[in-house]
C-alpha cells in the first residue's frame, strides 16, 4: 500500500477543504456525458467527475482522484459499486474521518 500520498475520505460538504489534493468519495451516478459523470454525493451535493469511466445511471461509484474545485474531481480510478450501497454509512465515515478520528485516516 502506497502511503506517500494518502487520499482524504470526503463527502460533498467536506470536498471544498481538499481542493488541489487527492480525495476518495462515493457518488450515485445521475448521468454520463462523454467522459464526465454527474452524480450526487452521499450527503446530497451535486458533484462532477472528470475522466470517469462509463458507469450505469443509478449505480454508486467510488472515485479516487484530485479535487479540482469544491464540486469537481478529476478521477484517477473509478470503481462501480453497483446499485446497492449504504450512502448513510459512508457519509458517517466521512464525518468521522475528518473530525474526531482524523488521526486514524491521514
Amino acid at each position: 500500500m502506497d502511503t506517500s500520498s494518502p487520499a482524504a475520505i470526503v463527502n460533498g460538504e467536506i470536498l471544498n477543504k481538499f481542493v488541489g489534493r487527492r480525495v476518495r468519495t462515493v457518488v450515485q451516478v445521475q448521468r454520463n456525458e462523454g467522459g464526465m459523470v454527474f452524480g450526487q454525493s452521499t450527503d446530497g451535493h451535486q458533484l462532477t467527475i472528470k475522466s470517469a469511466m462509463d458507469i450505469p445511471v443509478s449505480h454508486f461509484m467510488e472515485v479516487y482522484g484530485i479535487a479540482e474545485h469544491n464540486q469537481t474531481i478529476r478521477a484517477e480510478v473509478c470503481t462501480d459499486f453497483g446499485p446497492n450501497f449504504d450512502a448513510k454509512a459512508f457519509d458517517g465515515l466521512c464525518k468521522l474521518a475528518n473530525d474526531k478520528f482524523k488521526h486514524l485516516f491521514l
